[in-house]
């Protein structure tokens, strides 16, 4: 790895801490980031490496961007930023719920750009890091009743394309991943049959990961699942309103 530090916020359960044990093993300091301070030093204790857990609720925009730009100073410059902190919930247009709304767009809209955006400045003045927005199938096409959720990711990967254009020709990569169903705190609700090729956590860490080091611009997975839901994105609208009426 040529990173030597990382910042990844979520780190306190699912694929945070799981990426944050992935980074840590080969010998990048992680900074975990989440509301959760007791998940955080556990992960410190179970890391076989460097973990310096980092009290922080990314639903607070201004305090996110202002801490992530003090960490970046502090550290001597985060090589890698990985904006994982999300959540999901049901918004159905028939019965919305603002609040519902709200959270979801406070914490994987606001949230995951004030992350990104804390670190950009520093990494620009250095010509180097890696940025990297954890996106979800879901930014491909609108699924019923979680309109909220759908439209965040949606916005979370058009803004790393646009913030790839520019900084990209400065050495900086931006990845932008696209996961669909795996085993989490925000599945586990969930009907298995309802999330078609779901995923073990174990399994999605890895592909993550390994994407990251790839340095990958973009990577959707599983194929399968990404497939189908391009396909649909290509559809006229009426067939693909039918679609996933039926099967979203």
């Amino acid at each position: 790895m040529e990173h030597k530090t990382a910042l990844i916020t979520g780190a306190s359960s699912g694929l945070g801490r799981g990426l944050a044990l992935f980074f840590a093993a080969r010998g990048v300091k992680v900074y975990a980031a989440a509301r959760r301070t007791s998940e955080l030093e556990s992960l410190k204790d179970q890391a076989k490496g460097e973990v310096v857990p980092l009290t922080l609720d990314v639903s607070n925009g201004d305090a996110t961007f202002e801490r992530v730009r003090a960490l970046d100073k502090e550290c001597g410059g985060l090589d890698l930023v990985i904006a994982n902190a999300g959540t999901a919930d049901a918004t159905s247009g028939k019965r919305i719920d603002w609040a519902v709304v709200r959270r979801i767009i406070d914490v994987n809209v606001t949230g995951a750009t004030a992350t990104l955006a804390g670190a950009l400045p520093g990494m620009v003045e250095r010509k180097r890091g890696q940025i990297v927005g954890v996106s979800s199938i879901a930014a491909l096409v609108g699924s019923p009743r979680l309109g909220a959720y759908c439209g965040s990711k949606a916005f979370l990967s058009s803004f790393l394309e646009s913030v790839r254009h520019d900084v990209g020709p400065l050495g900086i990569v931006v990845t932008t991943l696209q996961p669909g169903y795996i085993k989490t705190e925000l599945t586990s609700k969930r009907k298995p049959e309802s999330m078609p090729y779901l995923m073990e956590l174990d399994d999605a860490v890895q592909r993550m990961g390994e994407a990251i080091v790839r340095e990958e611009l973009v990577f959707t997975f599983p194929f399968q699942l990404g497939t189908l839901l391009k396909v649909a994105a290509a559809l006229p609208r009426p067939l693909r309103a039918a679609a996933m009426r039926r099967f979203g």
